[in-house]
């Protein structure tokens, strides 16, 4: 991996973007068209304040803004911008802004899908090296991965997330299934079936399908883009080879054990079903512990439901073959145009230190991207799974890494919905043809 950097081994401030190709997705380029430079935001009043603009969370990120402000003693000022809701919408925003080179985005909480869309518009300055040797060390390899764009660090590795195989072990007991070895999907189905219960998957038209549908694939050894390019002509999918294939196969019979509702069902559906429902099974992030814990607490939940919670890694796709679970989590970007690269970067690191996610960790429920974390009393003590997260990180894959994600996203939920009317030889092709018409620019969505 390297990490690129300028003559002078660090970033070189507003001018980093100018001169550039940008390479936008058609989303993206349409936000670009549609953005003025009103939208470009003005000085913040200090020459050292740094402006972060945040997901919204559980005010885990203005802490560590106000810890890492106290801590620099005045070198810079960190204060917290949210972004909306959605990551969609995050994107749409930041890209905007950046469009119209806004010099008062900092830094920013990048969802890691976007992050190659960013990085190849020369949005995002230049990690220096020795800041990329220190950021990356001890951090969980899908961590990295997502950070990187290019064989090149663009990003700065915060918080990690995946999902894990929740699952009852009064049920896993009945059923005579050792949860201490790895089980496949096809294994939770039979089991399924012999039972009466039913699987809790993301089967909802939304974002939470491509996140399902491409750890099915990169389980089975394969990638929803075999072959990647800036240039959309040549990007080739690898939706109809043997993985692609077997995902589309594990996706139809999920859904036949996925309860009336699985086409709307989304991670917050899912864990309610899991929660007061028949789902014996399901694969979700960590956040599933802390909420049923504090319906405990509440009142709004018995104590002996989350006593029955077992979990273990993501199902495999294949007995002889380890699972690539989701990845998911944020890192942080520095803005191109930010009138401050360096103070941004050290502020950065600040944010991404082992004792920042410790925190973020335990007290918003976001798991570290930095290995050490898992190890931490305080951690175990909040999760007890911390030891499953931390296997499943490393063994997690991103999502697509495309300048075009929006459009290969778009084009797999529109394919691939609902589960149970899929064709595991034809819509592989379908989705195929769909995604490949969207790039050339031939077909909307």
């Amino acid at each position: 991996m390297t990490v690129s950097k300028s003559p002078k081994g660090r970033p070189s401030g507003r001018g980093v973007a100018r001169g550039r190709r940008r390479t936008l997705g058609s989303a993206a380029a349409a936000a670009v068209l549609a953005s003025t430079l009103a939208a470009c935001g003005g000085d913040s009043g200090a020459a050292n304040a740094l402006t972060w603009y945040i997901n919204p969370d559980s005010g885990g990120q203005a802490e560590i803004a106000k810890r890492c402000t106290e801590a620099a003693g005045g070198a810079y000022t960190i204060e917290v911008s949210q972004l909306p809701r959605e990551s969609s919408q995050q994107r749409e925003q930041l890209i905007r802004r950046l469009a119209a080179e806004d010099s008062s985005i900092d830094i920013m909480s990048l969802d890691p899908p976007y992050i190659p869309e960013f990085a190849q518009a020369g949005f995002l300055a230049p990690v220096p090296q020795d800041v990329g040797q220190r950021v990356t060390e001890g951090v969980v390899q899908s961590a990295i991965d997502g950070a990187t764009w290019n064989d090149e660090l663009v990003t700065v590795p915060f918080w990690a997330n995946t999902q894990l195989l929740w699952y009852k072990k009064s049920l896993a007991e009945a059923a005579g299934l050792d949860m201490s070895q790895p089980v496949t999907w096809d294994q939770l189905v039979q089991v399924a079936q012999e039972q009466g219960t039913t699987i809790a998957a993301q089967g909802i038209r939304a974002e939470a399908l491509t996140v399902w549908l491409n750890a099915l694939i990169e389980s089975g050894g394969g990638s929803i883009i075999a072959e990647n390019s800036t240039d959309p002509d040549d990007i080739r999918l690898g939706l109809t080879s043997e993985a692609g294939v077997r995902a589309a196969e594990v996706m139809r019979s999920v859904s036949e054990v996925g309860g009336p509702a699985f086409s709307t069902s989304g991670e917050d559906a899912n864990v309610t079903d899991f929660e007061q429902g028949d789902a014996g099974f399901m694969v979700n992030w960590p956040f599933v512990w802390q909420r049923a814990l504090s319906a405990v607490e509440a009142g709004t939940l018995d104590a002996s439901v989350p006593e029955d919670y077992g979990w273990a890694l993501y199902p495999q796709v294949a007995p002889d073959q380890p699972s690539a679970p989701p990845y998911g989590g944020i890192n942080l970007g520095i803005g191109a145009f930010s009138e401050d690269v360096d103070a941004a970067y050290e502020a950065a690191e600040c944010i991404v230190s082992e004792e920042n996610q410790t925190y973020y960790f335990t007290t918003n429920g976001n798991p570290a991207a930095k290995a050490a974390v898992y190890d931490d009393p305080a951690v175990l003590e909040a999760f007890p799974m911390a030891p499953v997260i931390r296997q499943s990180l490393e063994q997690a894959a991103p999502r697509p890494q495309t300048v075009y994600y929006n459009e290969v996203s778009g084009g797999l939920q529109r394919t691939y919905h609902p589960a149970s009317s899929i064709d595991p030889q034809r819509t592989p092709e379908q989705a195929t043809e769909l995604i490949e018409a969207v790039l050339r620019g031939d077909q909307l969505l």
